[in-house]
């Protein structure tokens, strides 16, 4: 399944775009309404590009009186990004959207790089949110963290149906001329191709440690991109950085996702799922990031 990376796609403006994919991601969604962060607020980098965007959005009630009708009809199944600062916003937003039937999906946005209150722990979150809905949780996870393999299991035992790997990284960029930070805020959230390899490790961490399927993200660029994450053990690839750049990605990656499947002998993509840790186990090595090189 294709879906889009929270906050790189309007569904509302660009209708065509989410509907090519398999379920659509909103931006997240925090209690009260929020402005963000000061500008600049985005900034190329060699290797992909910084964001600090500061969770801007109208807030849950404008959101579920005016943004979630129209994108209840989209044809695709919605998954709503939710956001906050402490337990207590999370388990509120689930309750809020408890009912709504265009609502596919929670995604906790318990990562987020670019606030300067951090998030309670992913796993209070979690279970706070399983209190307060029924809908299909998956928590989003920073891979800013000494043992992502660790945080996972203490999403899944806390009721976790579902796990997004992974959120950007906080990066730095500086202007050549002035040598201070472009961005607004000074720091923002890394994203793009640099990402991939973190990516990648994550998700075969996070395999490994538990039964929860995965969605992979970061750095996907084409097919082959997909289909790597989806060898180390994701069931379904978000989208990211590459939306801005190429509105056709959906269409295209799918296509190349079948391609690079059937040029290594699979009849079906799902058929590569989790073949990273097969090969590791057949050549007597091993993917846990514990291991040494």
């Amino acid at each position: 399944m294709l879906l889009n990376a929270s906050g790189c796609l309007d569904a509302l403006t660009a209708p065509d775009v989410a509907r090519a994919l398999d379920a659509f991601v909103t931006k997240t969604v925090t209690p009260l309404p929020r402005d963000g962060n000061t500008p600049v607020r985005i900034a190329e980098t060699d290797v992909g590009m910084l964001n600090s965007i500061g969770l801007a959005n109208p807030g849950i009630d404008r959101f579920v009186t005016r943004n979630l009708p129209p994108l209840g009809e989209l044809g695709v199944p919605v998954w709503v990004s939710v956001g906050g600062f402490e337990t207590d916003d999370y388990a509120e937003i689930c309750s809020r959207l408890d009912d709504h039937a265009e609502v596919s999906a929670i995604e906790l946005n318990v990562s987020c790089p670019n606030v300067e209150a951090p998030a309670e722990s992913a796993a209070q979150i979690v279970a706070a949110s399983r209190l307060a809905t029924r809908k299909p949780l998956w928590a989003k996870l920073s891979p800013a963290v000494p043992d992502i393999a660790e945080v996972a299991r203490a999403a899944q035992a806390a009721g976790a149906d579902g796990i997004s790997l992974v959120n950007t990284i906080r990066g730095l960029k500086l202007s050549a001329r002035t040598l201070r930070p472009v961005l607004g805020p000074g720091q923002g959230g890394l994203s793009g191709p640099a990402l991939k390899p973190i990516a990648l490790a994550a998700v075969a961490n996070c395999y490994r440690a538990t039964q929860l399927p995965i969605v992979g993200m970061g750095g996907v660029q084409s097919g082959l991109d997909a289909l790597e994450l989806i060898a180390a053990g994701a069931r379904h690839v978000a989208l990211g950085t590459v939306l801005f750049a190429d509105p056709d990605a959906p269409a295209r990656v799918r296509a190349e996702l079948h391609a690079a499947a059937a040029e290594r002998g699979w009849r079906a993509y799902e058929d590569a799922y989790a073949v990273a840790h097969e090969e590791a186990l057949s050549v007597g090595t091993t993917l846990d990031h514990k291991s040494s090189v």
